[in-house]
């Protein structure tokens, strides 16, 4: 009988320590799971090399994810935070894992917050309150027009190749800072470390590539304004003569930057919202550096006719490429910019997006959404709808698509 009251005393300590600690925990769960149907024609080539693309069903759900969050006060206004965000998928298709989206371990108190992890830029969380009328990503989404995609991006290797278009990113290994507000002001600035410099020379070429990132927003009643800018440091390698890289203590790293503009308006039941950004890229060698840039820009609306109904209705452009004759095509997560036309030829890489769609709103969690997206390519274009990613080489130039959608989002 002692043998039994002892253990059951042991079991007890041992337990009251992790019973203390679930009793002032803050952790929550938090989630959206969402999913989009869509009937797509992916267009034909124009020109009298005629082919038609296959028209196409697919069920997307960008933007689905499960989240754990908690916060400790510390005490004098001082606070611990973490955030698990991860993506979810109910198709059962995408496997990216765990802390895979906005995730993070902070501090804050009335200095402002700080923390490092894997999280969206300040240029990309100064961009979203304008993109009214259309989502970031899938088939409603504008991103690939104005910012050539938007994803989790990560630095070094291949992969500043692979995402250097994309100026909309999550980005890894980040180390960010949100100031306090001030009467609806604030600012946002975020920098990355330089990991991918472990397994470099210090005279080799991009060595330490870099995203630096800064935003500032004022946000009071129905207004909100927005602005941020973006380097993308050491991005591209200038090759010497013949494709050698040049010696070291020459110029021989190129960047990436961009900067954009948002704004929204609330007008009783009607919310309109505008974005315009450009993005500048240097490409080419030491002996012949050459550069190429782009200018987008949206303008939405969001209108609660009447209880549960409304009307979204986007359009978004991405402005001909301009810069050096002859500059190459630069990749993205979401589409890749066209070569800016060597000289004598007519410029037309730019494109059109179209969009418009019912929405019913069945609570503050739950809606539903049906509607047309059409995409209009000019004659040297390749961009295509989101989730129709064929690239250059299974797209042709000045190939046009259309879709109708249906989509349903839940949040928890």
């Amino acid at each position: 009988m002692q043998k039994k009251l002892l253990a059951v005393a042991v079991a007890g300590a041992l337990g009251a320590p992790a019973a203390a600690l679930a009793q002032t925990s803050t952790v929550q769960i938090y989630g959206t799971m969402y999913v989009e149907y869509a009937f797509a024609d992916q267009g034909s080539a124009p020109g009298p090399t005629f082919f038609e693309r296959s028209d196409v069903d697919l069920l997307q759900t960008p933007g689905s994810n499960i989240g754990f969050k908690g916060e400790e006060k510390l005490g004098g206004g001082l606070s611990a935070w973490f955030q698990c965000e991860s993506t979810a998928d109910p198709r059962g298709q995408s496997q990216d894992g765990w802390c895979s989206r906005n995730s993070a371990l902070g501090m804050k108190g009335g200095f402002g917050n700080l923390f490092i992890g894997s999280w969206d830029t300040p240029f990309k969380r100064t961009m979203g309150p304008g993109q009214v009328g259309a989502n970031d990503t899938g088939i409603w989404g504008s991103s690939f027009l104005l910012t050539a995609g938007s994803t989790t991006t990560g630095l070094g290797g291949t992969t500043n190749a692979l995402t250097r278009g994309t100026f909309r990113r999550r980005q890894n290994t980040s180390i960010n800072y949100d100031s306090p507000r001030f009467g609806g002001f604030q600012v946002m600035a975020a920098y990355t470390a330089a990991q991918s410099a472990t397994a470099t020379l210090d005279g080799a070429n991009n060595n330490k590539p870099r995203v630096m990132s800064l935003g500032a927003q004022y946000s009071a009643g129905p207004i909100y304004v927005a602005g941020g800018y973006e380097i993308h440091d050491e991005f591209h390698t200038f090759p010497g003569a013949g494709g050698v890289p040049v010696v070291a203590g020459s110029p021989r790293d190129g960047d990436d930057k961009g900067w954009h503009i948002a704004a929204a308006y609330t007008w009783g039941p009607v919310r309109f919202g505008g974005i315009y950004t450009r993005q500048k890229f240097e490409t080419g060698t030491v002996a012949a550096p050459t550069d190429s840039k782009v200018s987008a820009w949206h303008l939405g609306v969001d209108w609660k006719i009447v209880g549960p109904h409304g009307l979204r209705a986007g359009y978004t452009k991405a402005g001909d490429m301009k810069g050096t004759p002859g500059a190459v095509a630069i990749a993205g997560s979401g589409a890749t910019r066209p070569a800016v036309p060597a000289a004598g030829l007519p410029n037309d890489t730019s494109a059109d997006l179209w969009q418009i769609r019912y929405v019913y709103t069945f609570s503050k969690r739950t809606e539903f959404n049906f509607g047309f997206v059409k995409l209009d390519n000019d004659g040297g274009a390749t961009y295509s709808l989101g989730g129709l990613t064929g690239g250059v080489a299974a797209m042709a130039p000045g190939t046009n698509q259309d879709a109708w959608a249906a989509s349903l989002r839940h949040r928890f």
